[in-house]
């Protein structure tokens, strides 16, 4: 996609892609609510873990060499760079970018890379759209969980680790891509509550759980203290496109099901007021 100039290249169209929530398999599991977390004020954080193994962090970075070709080279890759080129996405990208070139990248809620493979699958993504598109700026990552190896590895891939735990209230002030598959619904909710204006919602890209979801979670159990939990989340369903990915395998499933594009284009204040949900 060739995309580095302040208008991302639409294509032509006459030839007739401790935070984490498991939302529902459709014919596997029955429906589970996404576990609540008692909001934290954003405070300065550091790695608990601030141990120094050459060894451990070797491996770690193969590992992750090893996932990002995985990934660049998978259908399931290949099928969310096509989606992301596509009329609907690249319209909504350059309202977004407006007369910026660039929006920056804020990955909330990686996981464990060391750990755990769906984070480094999900990492990996991140980094290759990063390196993939031009319009994509800084790459910021945070997990209150990443060890000072983990921090590390993510930084030797370009990346930058917060030192501030902003309970996802981090201010759109410019054109931001917010990275969260599978995070908490309150992280989604405090995103929005910071950013509930006309202006600042304008500038917001999410990559994250499906609203919809959430809206069917709500209207099945609607005494369910998620209520509460969502309640920008369902707000913002008025106003706001969503764009759902394709998973295409097992292998991509647990990292990414069930996740969508979000944007959001509210033009008046009045939009933002509250009703009955």
């Amino acid at each position: 996609m060739a995309a580095s100039a302040k208008t991302l290249a639409i294509p032509d169209q006459s030839n007739n892609g401790d935070w984490t929530v498991v939302l529902p398999r459709r014919g596997r599991q029955r429906k589970n609510l996404p576990k609540l977390r008692k909001q934290e004020d954003q405070r300065t954080w550091s790695p608990s873990d601030q141990a120094n193994d050459t060894i451990r962090e070797s491996k770690l970075s193969h590992k992750m060499e090893i996932c990002i070709k995985k990934v660049e080279i998978s259908q399931f890759y290949r099928t969310l760079v096509g989606e992301l080129e596509t009329m609907p996405v690249l319209e909504s990208l350059n309202r977004v970018l407006a007369s910026e070139s660039k929006m920056g990248m804020v990955f909330y809620g990686v996981g464990s890379i060391e750990n755990y493979e769906n984070p480094r699958l999900q990492l990996s993504l991140a980094i290759l759209l990063k390196r993939k598109f031009s319009w994509i700026g800084s790459l910021e990552v945070f997990d209150p969980i990443l060890s000072a190896i983990e921090c590390r590895v993510i930084e030797s891939f370009g990346c930058s680790v917060l030192s501030v735990n902003e309970q996802g209230r981090r201010c759109a002030q410019k054109p931001t891509m917010f990275f969260m598959p599978h995070c908490e619904a309150e992280l989604y909710n405090n995103l929005l509550q910071e950013n509930w204006t006309v202006e600042l919602l304008n500038h917001v890209v999410l990559f994250g759980n499906s609203f919809e979801i959430y809206e069917q979670f709500v209207s099945e159990f609607k005494n369910s203290p998620v209520v509460d939990s969502a309640k920008y989340i369902l707000a913002s369903r008025k106003f706001s496109r969503e764009i759902k990915i394709k998973t295409l395998s097992d292998e991509y499933f647990g990292a990414f099901h069930d996740s969508s594009w979000h944007f959001f284009s509210p033009f008046l204040p009045t939009e933002l007021q509250f009703t009955d949900l």
